[in-house]
């Protein structure tokens, strides 16, 4: 079980007003209607298992460092989540559930583990952002928060999102 908090939703409601306006999402209200934008709130998550680590990834996040992020196809599947599309928005949140940053994804392509590459990996931003780094530490993580009962595995399939910041608190 998860350490991380519960997004704070008067926070990630009042994140996302000033959010859209900053990022000047509210054009898109001119092609959809004010009510349409009002109800596009994106999810809002955090990265990492831990409440330290959502921090660390959200400072990471906000400073322009991580641009990408993993996850494992089967947790997707055992979840029954959708995988992430180009465009889709989600704020970012603390390990406190603290509204941290505003972004998009911009590609999503899902690859075997050992075949994830080093500049995947150095966009992650974690670590000392080498490729050897990434595969030590993302298996550590599979392993300890699977949501799925197939275990790891070196060809395991892997969501490599990769995302901008349109709006990051300070």
């Amino acid at each position: 079980m998860s350490d991380l908090a519960d997004p704070r939703q008067d926070e990630v409601d009042a994140f996302w007003v000033d959010a859209r306006m900053r990022a000047n999402l509210n054009r898109l209200a001119a092609y959809w209607g004010p009510k349409e934008i009002d109800s596009l709130q994106p999810p809002a998550m955090a990265f990492g298992g831990s409440a330290e680590v959502a921090d660390e990834l959200a400072a990471l996040v906000v400073a322009g460092v991580k641009t990408a992020t993993a996850g494992a196809l089967w947790d997707y599947e055992a979840a029954g989540e959708e995988v992430p599309e180009r465009g889709q928005l989600s704020i970012v949140v603390d390990g406190s559930g603290h509204p941290r940053a505003l972004i998009a994804t911009t590609s999503v392509e899902v690859v075997p583990f050992d075949q994830v590459g080093e500049e995947f990996a150095a966009a992650e931003g974690e670590g000392d952002r080498s490729l050897a780094s990434w595969r030590r530490d993302h298996e550590a993580f599979f392993r300890t928060y699977a949501a799925h009962s197939r275990g790891f595995s070196p060809d395991m399939p892997v969501v490599c999102q990769r995302f901008e910041v349109l709006f990051p608190t300070h």
